[in-house]
C-alpha cells in the first residue's frame, strides 16, 4: 500500500497546527515532520504535542526528517541518541538520515567509510526501539546516485537501513524510472514533487502525471507499505499544496 502525505518543511513558514489542519484538509494520510523546526532534536515537549495533534487528527506520523549527517553530526554536536529519543517520543516509524555531507565524487574512501559505519551504527541502536533508518536520497551526498545509493547499501549491510527516493532534476524519466526500479528491494518513502526538467522550477503536480504514474506503479511492486509524500510546492502556497494532494490522491487510488 502507497499512503499519502506531506513532507512538513514544505511550510516552514507554518506551526504545526497548521500543518495538522491543512493536510486534514487535504485529505492525505500523513505528515514527515523535520526536525529542524517543527520538531527540534531534543524537544521531547515538542515532540509529545506534535504527535497529538497528528493522531488527535486522524493523521499518522510517517517519518521524522532529522537532518542528521551519518559519519558528520555526531562530531559536530548532534548526537543520534537525541535524534532517537526525539523520534520516539514523536511515534515515527523512521527516521530520515543524510548520507554523509558531500556527494559520492566528492567523498574519500575514508570519509565514506566513517558514513558507513555510522549507518551500521545507528541502524542498529534505532532497530532496538524498533524504528527503521532510511536514507534522504540527496545531491551532496554519497545517495546521489543509484550506483552509489546501491553501494552504499550493500556496504553498511544492515537489514534496518533503506532508502527513499525522488526523482533527480538532472535526468530524463527513462533514467529515473530505472533508478527506482533498481532500488526497490530496499525502498522506502517517496518524496513527491513535479520541477522543470534541469531546474528547480517548481510545477503543478499534474504536469508530472504521465511519470509519476510509473513511478508510483514501480514503487507498488517492491514489498512492504510506504508513503509518497508531497514537498516542494510552488510559492510555497497552501493553496498549491491542496490542488497538488487532490491529483496525488487520484494517483493512488489507481495505482492501490
Amino acid at each position: 500500500m502507497i499512503f499519502s502525505g506531506l513532507v512538513s518543511v514544505t511550510f516552514r513558514q507554518l506551526t504545526p497546527a497548521q500543518i495538522v489542519a491543512l493536510v486534514r484538509q487535504a485529505g492525505l494520510q500523513g505528515i514527515e515532520w523535520g526536525g529542524d523546526i517543527h520538531v527540534p532534536h531534543g524537544d521531547a515537549g515538542r515532540a509529545c504535542d506534535v504527535r497529538e495533534r497528528t493522531e488527535g487528527a486522524g493523521l499518522r506520523v510517517a517519518a521524522y526528517g532529522s537532518y542528521y549527517k551519518a559519519g558528520v553530526s555526531e562530531g559536530a554536536g548532534l548526537a543520534f541518541g537525541r535524534v532517537l529519543e526525539t523520534a520516539v517520543t514523536l511515534g515515527a516509524p523512521v527516521i530520515r538520515v543524510w548520507a554523509g555531507g558531500a556527494g559520492s565524487a566528492a567523498t574519500s574512501a575514508e570519509q565514506r567509510a566513517a558514513v558507513t559505519q555510522d549507518c551500521r551504527r545507528i541502524a542498529e541502536l534505532a532497530a532496538a526501539a524498533r524504528i527503521g533508518i532510511v536514507l534522504e536520497f540527496h545531491s551532496g551526498t554519497l545517495t546521489d546516485t543509484t550506483e552509489s545509493t546501491a553501494q552504499l547499501l550493500r556496504e553498511v549491510a544492515h537489514p534496518n537501513l533503506t532508502t527513499c527516493w525522488q526523482p533527480p532534476v538532472d535526468l530524463r524519466p527513462a533514467e529515473c524510472l530505472a533508478g527506482l526500479q533498481s532500488l526497490r528491494g530496499q525502498l522506502a518513502n517517496l518524496h513527491v514533487f513535479q520541477w522543470k526538467q534541469s531546474t528547480i522550477e517548481r510545477l503543478p503536480l499534474s504536469a508530472g502525471t504521465a511519470v509519476w504514474r510509473d513511478y508510483l506503479a514501480a514503487a507498488k511492486t517492491a514489498a512492504g507499505d510506504r508513503y509518497a509524500l508531497l514537498e516542494f510546492v510552488e510559492q510555497d502556497a497552501p493553496e498549491a499544496f491542496l490542488r497538488d494532494a487532490a491529483v496525488l490522491r487520484e494517483w493512488l487510488a489507481k495505482v492501490n
